[in-house]
């Protein structure tokens, strides 16, 4: 399946059940060193806070310290957009995965150093989007 580009970030289409997913997510990120410091299960938040329902949807933060070191060194007010957000949710018969694109952060906060850390990312999530899709 092809990656493809959306106004926030990347992502492709899987044609396999929501919790096979988010399994395959978590381990395609740690094989590029990311960590998910925070899950948060959308459906669930919803229904326990506005008692309606919603599909499938969990929210990943994803860090790769090395990089997010890099990042905060060069700038530390970049802080404020991470970790990288990846997502998952049902669509359909299967399911999406996107990540965020981190090369728009350099567009909030243009600076040198801050360009090569986000293309490392984006090439890292890049892989992992093609390691979910198999």
């Amino acid at each position: 399946m092809a990656i493809e580009q959306t106004p926030a970030g990347i992502r492709v289409k899987v044609s396999f059940p929501y919790a096979e997913a988010v399994e395959k997510t978590i381990a395609a990120l740690k094989t590029e060193g990311f960590g998910v410091l925070t899950t948060i299960d959308v459906k669930q938040t919803i229904k326990e806070k506005l008692g309606k329902d919603y599909r499938p949807y969990v929210i990943l933060g994803a860090c790769n310290p090395p990089l997010a070191h890099r990042a905060l060194t060069a700038e530390p007010e970049v802080g404020l957009l991470l970790p990288c957000n990846v997502v998952v949710y049902e669509e359909g018969d299967g399911c999406v995965v996107s990540a965020m694109d981190p090369t728009a952060v350099t567009k909030i906060i243009p600076h040198p150093e801050l360009e090569a850390v986000a293309r490392e990312v984006r090439a890292k999530l890049e892989r992992v989007l093609q390691q979910v899709a198999g």
